[in-house]
């Protein structure tokens, strides 16, 4: 590396964009989706929304969305059973990575197992969704739809 000239200040690097990482499931019941209508969050309350979660320290993001399944939805499921469906990179927060995975078979029946921060849950097909969703959980939906593997959103 060669020395700064005399008189100069070198410029600063960079910083790296750190993002997080979140989980969105696509529980599928023949060609429905279920979805939980957010209450109590402080962000998009009233909204419908896959179940999801952020990732968390040491866990793949298969290792999280079961995770989250059993969570929130109280279902069991096996790796073998989650199947990647799309990426989103997405500004809110200061940046995000939302991964979705769909998932077909399941053990358990599905229940609201965080009554304080989901009202209900509701299973609807991918072309009637709710009226009232997060905006980028819409987009990914018309992105799985057409078979995208990959989008970016609000940059």
């Amino acid at each position: 590396m060669s020395a700064p000239i005399a008189g100069t200040t070198p410029s600063p690097k960079p910083q790296r964009h750190k993002v997080t990482g979140d989980v969105h499931l696509l529980l599928r019941r023949g060609n429905q989706v279920l979805f939980g209508q957010r209450q109590n969050t402080g962000f998009e309350d009233g909204a419908w929304h896959l179940p999801s979660g952020h990732l968390e320290a040491d866990e793949s993001v298969i290792d999280a969305v079961i995770r989250e399944a059993e969570e929130e939805i109280g279902v069991a499921i096996k790796q073998e059973s989650v199947q990647f469906s799309h990426v989103m990179h997405n500004s809110s927060s200061s940046g995000r990575m939302a991964f979705f995975f769909t998932v077909r078979s399941w053990e358990g029946e599905p229940t609201n197992r965080e009554p304080d921060k989901c009202s209900a849950l509701a299973w609807f097909a991918p072309d009637a969704l709710p009226d009232h969703m997060i905006d980028y959980c819409r987009a990914a939906m018309g992105h799985i739809a057409n078979g995208t593997p990959f989008s970016v959103y609000g940059w």
